[in-house]
């Protein structure tokens, strides 16, 4: 029997600039969310802005290795404005950080994401200090 063959990484870097994607949000808020975050990661990682697929906006990039052998390449941080709440990518890779989300105020957290409703709810100096170290941490191993 043949080597079944390898997946294929489906969330990639896109050509479509994050305002572009950002101004196609309709609810007023998520989109203002989503702008006050594009804001804040650049200002902490010093990187522009890529869409990664249709709905994530990445800063910099990681290169993954799983547990199965598989490889692929991910933002070291990033963000998706989606409607149940923001969801931060790359904030909870790193043991060190924890004590920067308990800092952090109101959110919910999944192995691989946080998940804000309001930015309101957080400390945004804790946000952003979380932002930049785990951009920085991320840097260190993909060295």
């Amino acid at each position: 029997m043949a080597d079944p063959k390898p997946a294929t990484q489906k969330t990639l870097p896109t050509e479509v600039p994050p305002e572009e994607f950002l101004a196609t949000i309709p609810e007023r808020s998520r989109r203002e969310r989503g702008e006050r975050l594009l804001e804040l990661f650049r200002d902490e990682t010093g990187e522009d802005a890529v869409m990664w697929g249709p709905s994530i906006v990445g800063f910099g990039t990681v290169r993954l290795k799983y547990d199965s052998g598989r490889e692929g390449d991910w933002p070291r941080v990033g963000f998706s404005p989606r409607k149940g709440a923001m969801t931060l990518y790359g904030l909870t890779d790193h043991a060190e950080l924890e004590p920067l989300l308990e800092r952090l105020g109101t959110y919910t957290r999944s192995v691989a994401c946080v998940y804000i409703k309001k930015l309101e709810d957080v400390d945004e100096a804790a946000l952003r200090e979380l932002v930049r170290r785990a951009y920085r941490l991320a840097q260190r191993v993909d060295a």
